[in-house]
C-alpha cells in the first residue's frame, strides 16, 4: 500500500507526457553533454545577468481531465445562438468526414509548412485544389493557397492591385464590411496613404483619382450591384480594382473576372469550416495572370521530378522575404493551410452541382423571407440579394427587432437606429424562418416558406452566371463518403507529419500538439460562436482570454497584451504599429528608422517596411551576435530618427547573446524602442523575461512555443505583449473596443483574431503550470545541446554561446562538402527523407547549413534516431570524398527513392536499392516512401501551372504519352 499516492497533485499529470525524455534519460543526456544537472546546464546557457531567479506567478499545474471540464465550463459560459448576423461569417455544416479525418487528424494538423515538397504533395494537392476552385468562382486565372483573412487579403489585394494613377488615395465603397474598412485604415496609414470610403458608383475619378479601388459582392447589406462600367471607369483613369466577394454565391453570380476585376478576395469560411468566434478561416485572394510576379503568400504550382512525372511545390513566392527582405511585397509567410485544405475538401465532397444547390437554396429561402416580411409590414433594401436582407426602415427600432429575435434564439446584426440585418446560410431550415418570422410579428407555415423557397428564379442579367466552373474529374469522383474518405486517406499517406517522426526546423518548434489541447476546439460552446455576437453572449470565451493574456504577460514580463494578431508576420507589423503610435502620440513621427541585424527573419525588414519604417542593417560578428559597435554607430547616426530596434533572442544564430542588455540599452538611450522576435520564446519560458531584459514589445507564435499545430502552414497565432506605455497602441476592434487597444488599428477582421485555437494554448499553460513550463524549457535546451554534442566530429556546428553551449536549436554547417564531394545542403535535406526524416531548417539563416531544434516533446530515442541518420549520411559523403561512391549517381545525388524506383525492373545506379530505400534498421520495420522524385524547381517556376488541369488537358496528355 505504501506505492499509492493520496498527494493533492494532479491524478493525470501532463507534464511527463508533453516531455519526452524520462528522468533517467534525462540524466544519461546530461551525462553526454557534460553538465551535472539541468540548473547547471541553464547557468552555462543562459546569461546570469537576465535569469528570472524565480518561478513564474501562475497557478500549479492541472490534470488533463481537470483541464478539460475547466474548458468545457467556459464554454457552457459562452451563450450560442443561431448566429444570422453574417459579414462574411456564416453558419455551416462541416461534413463528418472531413471534421473526423481532416480537422480532428494530427495526421493532417501537425503537418510543417512544405518547404520539402517531395514529402508534401498530399497537402499540396489539396491546396491545388482550393486554388482551383478559388480561381474558377471569381474567373481570375491565379489563385493564392489561402492568405489569413477577409480584411487582410483585401489590403494585400489594395496593394497588389495599385495602378498607374499617381495617386496615393484607396477608394472603398461605402458598402464594404465595415471590420474589412478598419483592416484598410490601418495599413493605410502606416504607408501614408489615403481610405476614402464613397459611393463609388458615382465617384469621379477626373477630380479625385485613385490608385485602388474595392467593392463588395455582394455588399455588406446584402445587395448585388453591376460593377462593370466602374472597373472600366476605374481602368480608364489608372486603378486597380479588387472585388471583396463570397464564393457560394459565386455559384450563381457572375465571375468578378467576367465584368473586370483585378483581384478578388474573401473568406473561404462557409465552406465547411466553424465560425470560431472568428477564426482561423482561409482568406482567399485571386488575381490576374499580370499579377503573378506580385501575388503575396504563396502559390502551389505544378512542376515535374527528376522522372518527369508531375510533382507539385510551392511556387515563386516561397521564403520570398528571405530573398528580398525590405524590398518584399509582403510580409505574409505563412496560410491557412489546414482550413484551406478544409474548404477544398468541401467543393471536392459537394462538387460544382452540390454548391449551386446550397446556394439555390440559402437564396430561395431569403427571398422566400424577404417575402414574408415585406406581407407583414417591413421595408427590405431594393435590388438583388443573394442571402442577406437588409430590414427596417422605420417600421420600429432596430434594436427592439434585434431583442426579439435574440429571446428566439436568433442573432442578427444592428446596422443602424432603424435597420438590421438578416444572413440566412447553410443551415437554415423552413422551421428556422418560420420562427424566425414569428419573433419579427409575420406569420408563415414552414410548408409556405418552403414552397416559395423551391420557386426558382434565376438571377436576372447582367448578375446571372452563365460560365462553367469546377469541370476537373477531382470535383466528380468523391461523392459518396467512400471515396471520399478514401481520397483523404490516399493524400495523407504522400504526407510526413509529426506522427511519423520529429520534425527538426530550428526557429519553428515543432513540439507536440497534445489530444487533450486539440478536443475543445471542435466543441459547440467554442466552434459555433459568432465573431461579432454580443458581449454578453461571449463570457466564456472573454474569461478565457482574459487568463490566456494574462498567462503571456507573466511569462513574457510584458503586461499589456493583444491576441489579435492571426501570424507571427502579424503580430510583428503590430507590434511595429504600436511603436509608431507611441512615437506620434509623443510628437515624434519622425522616428520611422528601424535597425535590423542581418541575421533576422526575413519577415523583420518587411514588416518593418509595411509599418512605414525605413530599415538599417546592423552588422554581426563572427560568432553571430550583433556586433555592438556597429549598432552603436547606426544608432548614432540616427539618432533623431531612431525608431525600433527588431532583435531575435536568443539569435537566429541558435545562441543567447551575453549583451543584450547592453543592445537595448544603446536603442533606448537613443530614444528608440525595441521589439523582440518572439520566435524563439521556447528557450526563455521560464527561464527569462523579454520585458525585464530590454524588450519593449514581443510577438508570440502561440503555434510554436505554445503548441498550437502548423496544420501544413497554418493556422497560426502572433499575439503580442508589451510594456505599459504602449497599451494604447495596440490593436484593436470596434467590436470590443474595450477590451483591446484602440478602436482604429485593428489589424485583422476578427476582434481576437483566430480565437477558435486559443483554447490549445490555454490548456497547454494550464496543464504544464510554472514547474513543468520551466522544464520544458531547459529540457528543450538540453536536447539541442545533446545532439549537437552527439554530432560532434561528424559536423561543424556554427555557432556556440557562452561555454560552448547552444540554447535551444544549433546549425550545422554543411558548405565544406560542396567542394569536398559536391554534396549541398538540399542534398542532404532530400536524402534525410529516405531515412524517414523531414529536413531541419535548410540554408537559413546561412546558405549551405541546416539550423536542428529538436524541442522537448521527442523522447531520446527519437533524437538518437535522428543523429544516426545524420551520421550514417555523413558517412555516405565520406565515401565520395574518398572515391567509393561516384561523384554524381550517388543516394544522396540522386535522393530521395520512391516505391516506384526502387521496384523498377530498371536500376541504372552504381549502389544498391537496399541502400537508397532502407539505409537505415528503422526502416525495415516502418517506411514512408517520398511520393515523387526530387522536383525541378526552376521548371515549375518557368511553367507556372496553379490550377487542377481540365478534362481536356488531361485527355490531350495522355494521347501525347
Amino acid at each position: 500500500m505504501s506505492d499509492l499516492d493520496f498527494s493533492p497533485s494532479p491524478v493525470d499529470p501532463f507534464a511527463p507526457r508533453h516531455l519526452g525524455p524520462s528522468d533517467a534519460e534525462r540524466d544519461a543526456m546530461l551525462a553526454t553533454v557534460g553538465a551535472a544537472s539541468l540548473d547547471e546546464l541553464t547557468e552555462q546557457t543562459v546569461p546570469k545577468a537576465i535569469r528570472l531567479g524565480r518561478e513564474l506567478d501562475l497557478p500549479a499545474a492541472r490534470g488533463e481531465n481537470d483541464v478539460l471540464r475547466d474548458l468545457a465550463d467556459l464554454a457552457s459560459k459562452n451563450d450560442v445562438r443561431r448566429a444570422l448576423i453574417g459579414m462574411g461569417y456564416y453558419g455551416c455544416l462541416v461534413p463528418g468526414v472531413i471534421l473526423r479525418n481532416v480537422m480532428e487528424n494530427p495526421s493532417w494538423y501537425t503537418q510543417y509548412t512544405p518547404y520539402q515538397a517531395e514529402i508534401a504533395q498530399g497537402r499540396l494537392e489539396a491546396l491545388f485544389n482550393f486554388q482551383t476552385v478559388v480561381s474558377e468562382l471569381t474567373g481570375l486565372e491565379l489563385a493564392g493557397a489561402s492568405l489569413l483573412d477577409e480584411g487582410t487579403a483585401a489590403a494585400e489585394a489594395m496593394h497588389m492591385v495599385a495602378g498607374r494613377a499617381k495617386s496615393n488615395v484607396w477608394l472603398v465603397s461605402d458598402r464594404v464590411h465595415p471590420h474589412t474598412v478598419d483592416v484598410l485604415r490601418t495599413r493605410a496609414a502606416a504607408l501614408d496613404l489615403e481610405v476614402v470610403v464613397t459611393d463609388v458608383q458615382s465617384h469621379d475619378f477626373d477630380r479625385q483619382p485613385a490608385s485602388a479601388v474595392l467593392v463588395q459582392y455582394p455588399d455588406t447589406y446584402g445587395r448585388i450591384d453591376d460593377f462593370e462600367q466602374l472597373a472600366s471607369r476605374a481602368h480608364a483613369a489608372g486603378a486597380g480594382v479588387v472585388c471583396a466577394t463570397d464564393l457560394l454565391a459565386l455559384t450563381l453570380l457572375r465571375a468578378p473576372g467576367e465584368w473586370g476585376a483585378d483581384a478578388a478576395v474573401g473568406s473561404a469560411q462557409r465552406f465547411g469550416v466553424p465560425l470560431g468566434f472568428g477564426g482561423p478561416h482561409a482568406g482567399f485572394l485571386a488575381a490576374k495572370d499580370a499579377f503573378k510576379r506580385s501575388m503575396p503568400g504563396r502559390i502551389i504550382g505544378l512542376s515535374k521530378d527528376q522522372d518527369g512525372g508531375p510533382a507539385l511545390r510551392m511556387a515563386m513566392q516561397t521564403r520570398e522575404q528571405h530573398i528580398r527582405r525590405d524590398k518584399a511585397t509582403s510580409n505574409i509567410c505563412t496560410a491557412q493551410v489546414l482550413l484551406a485544405n478544409m474548404a477544398g475538401f468541401y467543393a471536392v465532397y459537394h462538387g460544382p452541382d452540390g454548391l449551386e444547390r446550397i446556394a439555390r437554396r440559402v437564396r430561395g429561402f431569403a427571398r422566400a423571407l424577404a417575402h414574408h416580411l415585406s406581407k407583414a409590414g417591413w421595408q427590405i433594401e431594393q435590388g438583388e440579394h443573394f442571402d442577406t436582407l437588409r430590414v427596417g426602415f422605420g417600421k420600429v427600432q432596430a434594436k427592439e427587432a434585434v431583442a426579439a429575435a435574440a429571446a428566439a434564439g436568433f442573432e442578427l446584426r444592428p446596422i443602424d437606429a432603424d435597420t438590421f440585418g438578416i444572413s440566412l446560410d447553410e443551415r437554415t431550415t423552413a422551421f428556422e424562418v418560420e420562427a424566425l418570422l414569428a419573433a419579427l410579428g409575420a406569420k408563415a407555415t414552414a410548408d409556405e416558406v418552403r414552397a416559395l423557397a423551391l420557386d426558382e428564379q434565376d438571377l436576372p442579367a447582367p448578375h446571372r452566371r452563365t460560365s462553367t466552373y469546377m469541370e476537373q474529374t477531382v470535383f466528380h469522383d468523391h461523392r459518396s463518403e467512400h471515396a471520399m474518405l478514401r481520397y483523404l486517406k490516399r493524400l495523407e499517406s504522400r504526407d510526413l507529419s509529426l506522427v511519423h517522426s520529429m520534425i527538426p526546423l530550428g526557429s519553428c518548434t515543432m513540439k507536440l500538439n497534445a489530444t487533450t489541447e486539440m478536443i475543445p476546439v471542435t466543441w459547440s460552446g467554442f466552434a459555433d460562436l459568432h465573431p461579432f455576437a454580443p458581449e454578453e453572449r461571449a463570457a466564456g470565451y472573454l474569461e478565457l482570454i482574459d487568463r490566456l493574456e494574462s498567462a503571456l504577460a507573466e511569462i513574457t514580463g510584458l503586461p499589456a497584451v493583444s491576441l489579435q494578431p492571426n501570424a507571427g508576420s502579424q503580430g510583428e507589423y503590430a507590434g511595429l504599429l504600436a511603436i509608431r503610435g507611441y512615437h506620434r502620440a509623443n510628437g515624434e513621427d519622425q522616428r520611422r528608422v528601424c535597425l535590423i541585424p542581418t541575421s533576422a527573419h526575413g519577415t523583420n525588414p518587411a514588416s518593418a517596411v509595411m509599418a512605414g519604417m525605413r530599415v538599417v542593417p546592423v552588422r554581426c560578428d563572427e560568432k553571430g551576435n550583433i556586433d555592438l559597435a556597429d549598432l552603436t554607430a547606426k544608432a548614432d547616426a540616427h539618432a533623431n530618427e531612431l525608431g525600433a530596434l527588431m532583435i531575435t533572442y536568443p539569435s537566429t544564430h541558435g545562441v543567447f547573446e551575453d549583451h543584450v542588455r547592453e543592445v537595448c540599452e544603446v536603442v533606448h538611450r537613443r530614444g528608440g524602442q525595441v521589439y523582440l522576435d518572439g520566435a524563439n520564446m521556447n528557450a526563455l519560458v521560464g527561464l527569462c523575461r523579454p520585458g525585464d531584459f530590454g524588450a519593449d514589445v514581443c510577438h508570440l507564435n502561440l503555434h510554436k512555443t505554445f503548441c498550437i499545430p502548423h496544420g501544413g502552414g497554418g493556422p497560426g497565432v502572433g499575439p503580442i505583449a508589451a510594456q505599459e506605455h504602449l497599451r494604447p497602441h495596440l490593436p484593436g476592434h470596434r467590436a470590443y473596443a474595450k477590451y483591446v487597444g484602440r478602436p482604429e488599428g485593428a489589424v485583422s477582421s476578427a476582434p481576437f483574431g483566430s480565437a477558435g485555437i486559443l483554447p490549445i494554448s490555454y490548456a497547454y499553460i494550464a496543464m504544464m503550470g510554472p514547474d513543468g513550463l520551466r522544464l520544458a524549457t531547459q529540457t528543450a535546451i538540453l536536447s539541442a545541446n545533446y545532439m549537437s554534442k552527439r554530432l560532434e566530429g561528424h559536423y561543424d556546428v556554427l555557432y556556440r554561446g557562452r561555454s560552448g553551449r547552444c540554447a535551444h536549436e544549433f546549425i550545422l554547417d554543411l558548405r565544406p562538402f560542396e567542394k569536398s564531394a559536391h554534396v549541398t545542403a538540399e542534398d542532404v535535406a532530400k536524402r534525410l527523407m529516405d531515412y524517414g526524416f523531414h529536413a531541419p531548417t535548410m540554408s537559413w539563416p546561412v546558405q549551405g547549413t541546416v539550423m536542428i531544434e529538436p524541442t522537448e516533446s521527442e523522447p531520446l530515442a527519437e533524437l538518437d534516431r535522428f543523429v544516426d541518420a545524420m551520421i550514417a549520411i555523413r558517412g555516405e559523403i565520406a565515401a565520395i570524398e574518398r572515391g567509393e561512391m561516384d561523384a554524381e549517381n550517388n543516394p544522396l545525388a540522386r535522393a530521395p527513392h520512391t516505391a516506384a524506383q526502387v521496384t523498377s525492373d530498371a536500376w541504372d545506379r552504381p549502389y544498391s536499392r537496399e541502400l537508397a530505400a532502407f539505409p537505415a534498421p528503422w526502416n525495415r520495420q516502418f517506411k514512408f516512401w517520398p511520393h515523387v522524385t526530387r522536383i525541378d524547381n526552376g521548371y515549375g517556376d518557368k511553367h507556372l501551372v496553379c490550377t487542377c488541369p481540365t478534362v481536356e488537358e488531361v485527355a490531350g496528355a495522355a494521347a501525347a504519352r
